[in-house]
């Protein structure tokens, strides 16, 4: 393929594995990356560009120029430019400190070391002089220096576990898996050496969720996606090593693409000040004017008389002309009007005000020792001008420690507890537990008070088996076995987390996986299922699916999402069922639960094969591909059997309902965002005193186009 190399908006990258030559004629960007405004060079003139968007500034300099012009100066350009300087050269200095530490931030990232293989051996490079197309040696608890892609890894089957709480705020780790084929690479540096496989891909771009390429190695190709990428920001964990190949670097990772371009900030302390500054300027020019007329009109009945005596030159002899000199004159004269002191007056604010910042004890969080810190001293007064707040919910407002509580089975609820009179019991910590002594690899921490649900286990119902089955096949978290029988799960979502435990300890123990297979322990028993897709969950399929293979040869489709996307894609016997279980769903979500509904569905081999082909078509699509998968993914999963529903809590942080009382009375807005059902997130509204019930109404708008929430907002009383 010939390839133009001259274009300057990449189309597709394309990148060649230990070919340095190659990799340059596109002139891709080095690894080196830059935070800080200014440099030497540029220090002076952006500066003084900044500075000079204050009016004042600006008029003063304005004032220094007229002061230069003997007709109309009254006073001595050395009046002017002193504090002009003064103001200028304080805010340079406090701008300069500032772009420092953020100077030497740069320099602390771009000279951190990384072992790249160079030439078939292992140097230690700093990140700056990482290039794309090197291939990267990264060690436990080491941060990623570029994006890369997964080649191998220490753990079996090319895994390894990444934090992403740099890019995305979580703290849970995630998984990454190499393809199969450069896994087998391992840490053998003669193999990677000549490893040569070439990877087209998508532009750099800034979704941190999204990545579409295809590797071509050995007449061979084979399609890549998020999952095998690792970014930028992350961090190596409980991975002892893991080799990966540069994709994107420096300013062209997702990291620094979601950074944005630096932008002059000005503060409303800053446009108040501009404003004012206005006015008072409009003030000094009226004033000006009718001095001017005065002036005029003095000289005309009056000065005219001392002409004669005045050796002036003929042109101030005129005196309209006299009265527009006079005008600069007296725009010179109360220059004092404009003041000037008070930026910086300001300035030294804003810096006395960091310090307080730095030394308040009530930001100060003893459980790290980590007190607050202001980076800049720009914004600060900021801080007291916040309106509104625009919060997540889960690991926000939540703790995002994710507890199963209840569940649906085939329209009969489990999870609630009942005394001999047919009562309801609320639980608290003195309610017994269900035992589970019965599953020697249950989780000892699992608590669960409903015994219905063991006893229904035990006598083996049909249903209740598939439920738990689904939940140990349909989820993408890795286990890992420390001790004998000890099993430690490492699940991307702690909702994931939290349904495979419940799995493990009914009967159903997820036990290990390969990227061919998963293998369970159902009620004792080694089971493997064959693998053969997985139907990744997104924001807009809102759904998860596997397809496995039973030992019994039989093709099964289970999946688990939102009810609302699920229960359209049914079959029609399932009418019964489904109504029963919204009303089980509607009952989990009032009382502040998180809910999935699960369903199930049995493959014809014919189906499936021909469904595969346009499978591994569409997956190595380079335009267009996660369209092309989503409508397989839909043509799939249709006419599928309801199981039943989860619901899991998640507690509100201690402190939580406090701290959004005091923001209210500080009368500040906040929005919540939360992918719950209505009745979820309204028990928790009422938790966290978003809502009250003192509030004479609350209005729910359901528009999902601004014309709809237009029309219902006029509606409201």
């Amino acid at each position: 393929t010939k390839l133009n190399f001259s274009s300057t908006v990449e189309e597709e990258r394309h990148v060649r594995a230990n070919d340095r030559d190659y990799n340059e004629r596109f002139s891709y960007a080095d690894n080196r990356i830059k935070t800080a405004k200014y440099n030497v060079f540029t220090f002076l003139p952006i500066n003084l560009f900044e500075q000079f968007q204050r009016f004042a500034n600006a008029y003063f300099l304005v004032l220094l120029i007229l002061q230069l012009i003997p007709e109309i100066s009254s006073l001595s350009w050395f009046t002017t430019i002193v504090p002009l300087v003064l103001v200028l050269a304080i805010t340079a200095v406090k701008d300069a400190t500032d772009d420092y530490f953020r100077h030497k931030s740069d320099q602390q990232v771009n000279t951190r070391q990384s072992q790249v293989l160079i030439k078939g051996i292992l140097q230690n490079e700093k990140w700056m002089n990482v290039r794309v197309g090197d291939i990267i040696k990264l060690e436990n608890n080491q941060f990623v220096a570029a994006d890369l892609l997964l080649l191998s890894s220490s753990e079996p089957y090319g895994l390894c576990y990444i934090e992403t709480a740099e890019l995305d705020g979580e703290t849970n780790l995630k998984v990454r898996q190499a393809l199969t084929v450069t896994s087998d690479l391992g840490d053998d540096v003669a193999k990677l050496a000549d490893f040569n496989g070439e990877v087209i891909c998508e532009p750099p771009n800034n979704k941190l969720d999204k990545f579409t390429g295809t590797l071509y190695w050995k007449d061979n190709k084979y399609p890549l996606d998020n999952e095998k990428m690792l970014l930028r920001g992350c961090v190596l964990r409980n991975t002892e090593w893991c080799f990966g190949l540069v994709i994107f670097a420096g300013l062209q990772t997702k990291l620094m693409q979601n950074c944005g371009r630096m932008k002059f900030k000005r503060t409303s302390i800053d446009k108040l000040m501009n404003t004012l500054v206005l006015w008072i300027f409009g003030f000094l020019i009226c004033m000006g004017i009718i001095l001017a007329i005065g002036n005029t009109i003095w000289e005309q009945k009056v000065g005219s008389n001392f002409w004669e005596y005045l050796q002036w030159k003929e042109l101030t002899i005129n005196a309209v002309f006299s009265g527009f000199l006079t005008f600069w004159s007296y725009v010179i004269i109360l220059n004092t009007v404009v003041p000037i002191s008070l930026y910086v007056s300001v300035e030294v604010l804003r810096l006395g005000h960091s310090y307080f910042i730095n030394w308040d004890r009530r930001m100060y969080y003893s459980r790290k020792d980590t007190p607050a810190e202001a980076r800049t001293t720009t914004l600060n007064e900021e801080l007291g001008q916040v309106e509104f707040i625009f919060s997540d919910k889960t690991g926000t407002l939540t703790q995002n420690i994710m507890v199963f509580n209840k569940c649906s089975i085939n329209g009969k609820t489990y999870g609630d507890v009942y005394d001999e009179f047919g009562c309801k019991v609320d639980i608290t910590e003195k309610t017994p537990c269900v035992d589970f002594s019965f599953n020697p690899l249950m989780d000892r921490k699992f608590r669960f008070h409903d015994s219905s649900l063991v006893e229904a286990i035990k006598l083996e119902e049909p249903l209740v088996q598939e439920f738990f089955r689904l939940l140990a096949l349909c989820h993408t978290v890795m286990p890992e076995e420390r001790n004998e029988g000890e099993l430690v799960y490492q699940a991307p979502s702690p909702d994931e987390g939290a349904l495979v435990t419940a799995a493990r300890n009914f009967g159903f123990v997820f036990r290990s996986r390969t990227p061919e297979t998963i293998t369970l322990y159902e009620m004792g028993h080694a089971v493997t299922y064959q693998l053969l897709a997985i139907l990744d969950f997104n924001n807009v399929r809102k759904r998860m699916s596997v397809i496995v293979r039973n030992p019994k040869g039989q093709l099964k489709l289970y999946s688990k999402g939102a009810d609302t996307i699920l229960f359209d894609r049914l079959d029609p016997s399932n009418e019964e069922l489904m109504f029963t279980t919204s009303e089980h769903l509607n009952e989990f979500a009032g009382e502040g639960l998180r809910t999935l509904a699960l369903a199930c569905k049995d493959l014809d081999e014919d189906v499936f094969d021909e469904w595969m082909k346009k499978l591994l078509f569409a997956s190595t699509a380079l335009e267009n591909r996660e369209e092309k998968l989503g409508a397989l993914y839909e043509e799939i999963e249709q006419g599928m059997m309801l199981l039943g529903a989860t619901a899991i809590e998640d507690k509100l942080q201690e402190g939580v309902p406090e701290t959004i009382a005091c923001l209210t009375l500080a009368n500040i807005k906040i929005w919540v965002l939360t992918g719950d059902k209505l009745e979820t997130a309204m028990n928790i509204g009422y938790s966290c005193n978003m809502l009250r019930d003192d509030m004479n109404e609350v209005f729910i708008i359901s528009g999902h186009t601004m014309l709809e929430v237009q029309q219902e907002l006029r509606l409201m009383p």
